[in-house]
């Protein structure tokens, strides 16, 4: 799940107030603070999954945890997140009491049956009242492609592949709406890359990765074919045609995520270190997002930069 988690949030820290909007339904007005970036480095590095905000004017954290399915794993690592949220908060607070935390997992595939509204994470022992954490369950791919329009932002846009009514149609007038609305240029290209990942998804076996990627391509002229490693995605799925068939699935859907991600990370970096990456630093990202997964690279991009980024990108590989 790390190469989809990773684009789905950097595109939520360009546009947090759209994501509050949909995950946050209060009549009262909100105010978005902005993410939490905790200093508390030894208790936990990235807690960019949590936002902080003002709901009719009283404090108020929102944790989003992006799911490619709902495993049995899910509610411990979420209960395990919301402790280290809670440290680095505590620490940080200057005895002030630590805001209401509420969490929010966002699904992205799973069995076709409703999925329940909220899970939990029971510690208390069998027979006692409950103690633990309960969260709050956004099944984005059970929802229909106009409830994620309703939305109201091209952030659940791109979450439209997954939807169990989507049609070539229906991803024509999407790719169109995506076009007009994002900010700019490299947004565009942004969120048309977390389209294409969740076609790769496909949990209801819609099979439409190959027209989105013609959508695309028209609306764009070319401009994904011009991205290297999503220009290999596009001919991938070309030759493979109409055989994917039953080999879609899980594994196969994170693998071809992941190249579509290592490109979004060669972006990132360049601008870190301040000029565009040389064709071995892209392939470094490549294979260190394969083989040491996308959690490493991710730590590397907000942990250093300039000089300090190349040398690790010039380094020999842990597992390598």
């Amino acid at each position: 799940m790390g190469d989809a988690d990773i684009t789905l949030r950097h595109l939520a820290r360009r546009r947090p107030e759209d994501l509050v909007r949909a995950l946050v339904p209060e009549s009262r007005p909100i105010e978005v603070l902005g993410w939490v970036d905790s200093q508390v480095t030894n208790i936990e590095r990235r807690l960019d999954k949590a936002l902080r905000l003002r709901v009719g004017g009283e404090p108020r954290v929102l944790h989003v945890e992006f799911c490619f399915s709902l495993r049995e794993d899910v509610p411990d690592r979420i209960f395990e997140y919301l402790g280290f949220l809670f440290a680095a908060l505590r620490l940080e607070s200057s005895g002030a009491p630590v805001p209401p935390i509420e969490s929010v997992a966002v699904v992205l595939s799973g069995r076709r049956r409703r999925l329940p509204k909220a899970g939990k994470r029971r510690i208390a022992w069998p027979g006692r009242p409950f103690s633990g954490a309960r969260f709050r369950i956004d099944a984005v791919y059970q929802r229909t492609v106009s409830e994620l329009r309703a939305r109201g932002s091209v952030l659940w846009l791109v979450f439209a592949p997954l939807a169990r009514n989507a049609t070539a149609a229906a991803l024509r007038e999407v790719v169109a709406e995506i076009h007009t609305g994002a900010k700019a240029a490299e947004e565009r290209a942004e969120l048309y890359t977390a389209l294409l990942v969740m076609a790769t998804i496909d949990p209801w076996g819609h099979n439409l990765l190959k027209e989105l990627i013609i959508m695309v391509e028209d609306k764009e002229e070319g401009l994904l074919r011009r991205t290297p490693i999503i220009g290999e995605m596009i001919i991938e799925a070309e030759q493979r045609g109409e055989q994917r068939g039953e080999q879609r699935g899980e594994q196969r859907g994170e693998e071809r995520g992941q190249k579509a991600i290592a490109e979004l990370l060669g972006r990132l970096f360049a601008r870190r270190i301040g000029r565009r990456l040389t064709a071995e630093e892209e392939r470094s990202i490549v294979e260190r997002a394969r083989v040491n997964g996308p959690d490493e690279v991710e730590a590397a991009l907000i942990e250093l930069e300039g000089e300090a980024l190349v040398r690790w990108l010039a380094e020999p590989m842990r597992n390598a």
